[in-house]
Formats: C-alpha cells, structure tokens, sequence
C-alpha cells in the first residue's frame, strides 16, 4: 500500500519509477525526490471513455497523475481521510472524494440507476450526489475525503445496514443499494435535506460513513 496516514487529515504516498498515482488536483502539499505533476483529462486506467457521461453530466473531478521516485503529502480542504484497501474487488465512490488512488485500478462510471432501477435515479438527485458516481476495481489503495471521520460499517446477507444519504461516503463488496423511505421520529425532527429517506445496502461487503450530513 503506497499511502501512510501522517494524521487523521494528511497522508504520505511513496512514489516508485514505473509506477504511478492518481490525485486530485491541488491535493498535494509537499514532496520530496524526483516526483512530476501532469494533469490527467483521461481520468485515470478507465481510459477517457469511462468519463464521458460524468463530463456530459457536469461532474468530472480534475485529476493529476503522479510519478517519479519520491514521497508526497497529500491533504485537502481539512477533510478527514481514510485509506482503503482493495483486494481485487470494486469501490463505488463519489469523485469529488477521491483524495488519491494507486494507478492500477481500473477506473470507470457508472449510472446511479444501474444500481436501484429508477430508485437509484431518485437516490442521486434526494442526496446531490449527481447520477452517475465513480468506480474503482482492482488490488491497490484508495484515499478518500469526508467530514468529521469515516467509520466502516459491516454489510452482511442477513444483516443490511440503512444509512442516513447524506452521511454516506462510499461502499464496496458484492452490495445492492435501494432508496427506502425512513418511518418514525427522524421524519419530524430532521433537517429536511432528505432525512425522509434512507439509503438501505444489502449484501456482502461494507459501507464508509462520514460523521457529518455536509457535503465536501
């Protein structure tokens, strides 16, 4: 795993000849050694492709690729940052929250409403989080931004977890996703930003929760 987490809001990523990272641009705080800076418009291993219906959508999100022989500081805005882990498996996650990302996973977007059917449309325009989101599916590590800490939740088959949409940060494993509507004393007391609505995830995997309702 190329990242080391300094704190809880900076990480350091080693950067090794023939291989590269992907961050968000203006993410980067310090380096040292021989390390480029190039910006990306292809959106990482997906190819341009894979980025066509974000872009078409308005929601691309900058990228830098990152290679050299050396270390870097990577930190943004003051947001918490958790590194995650993939083993081969795919992480659905918002763009605007990828902090940096290994090179070899393979980056792609896909359609809200492929996960949920039309309720999965729904869920993207309830929460703002725009109807398509981000995919990243390989062995590497992934760094992502949210408010207030990330906590990893279990998803389980006989177990699914409901989350509040606006503190969902992101999720992975073999996981369904559906809009549900919440019942109960939330509904009268929320802030009225969707708190009506729960995101209910079912499966095998786990779910990333930011301990905030704001967005980045």
């Amino acid at each position: 795993m190329p990242f080391r987490e300094i704190n809880s809001k900076m990480i350091e990523a080693t950067v090794m000849p023939g291989q590269r990272l992907f961050s968000q641009r203006g993410a980067m705080l310090a380096y040292k050694g021989e390390v480029s800076f190039t910006p990306n418009i292809q959106g990482g291993q997906g190819g341009i492709a894979s980025m066509i219906g974000r872009r078409v959508a308005g929601e691309a999100t900058p990228l830098m690729t990152v290679e050299g022989s050396g270390t870097v500081l990577f930190g943004h805005g003051g947001h918490h940052i958790q590194v995650i882990g993939l083993t081969g498996d795919t992480l659905y996650v918002e763009a605007d929250r990828l902090l940096a990302f290994d090179g070899t996973l393979q980056q792609g977007t896909m359609f809200m409403g492929s996960q949920g059917g039309v309720m999965g449309m729904v869920r993207g325009q309830v929460t703002g989080q725009g109807l398509f989101t981000t995919t990243l599916q390989g062995h590497g590590a992934v760094a992502v931004m949210a408010h207030g800490g990330v906590i990893e939740v279990p998803i389980t088959p006989h177990r699914p977890v409901h989350v509040d949409p606006q503190a969902y940060v992101a999720h992975h494993g073999d996981v369904r996703n559906k809009l549900s509507t919440a019942l109960g004393w939330r509904d009268m007391v929320g802030r009225g930003s969707g708190e009506a609505f729960q995101l209910e995830l079912s499966g095998n995997g786990a779910v990333y929760v930011q301990a905030s309702e704001e967005k980045l």
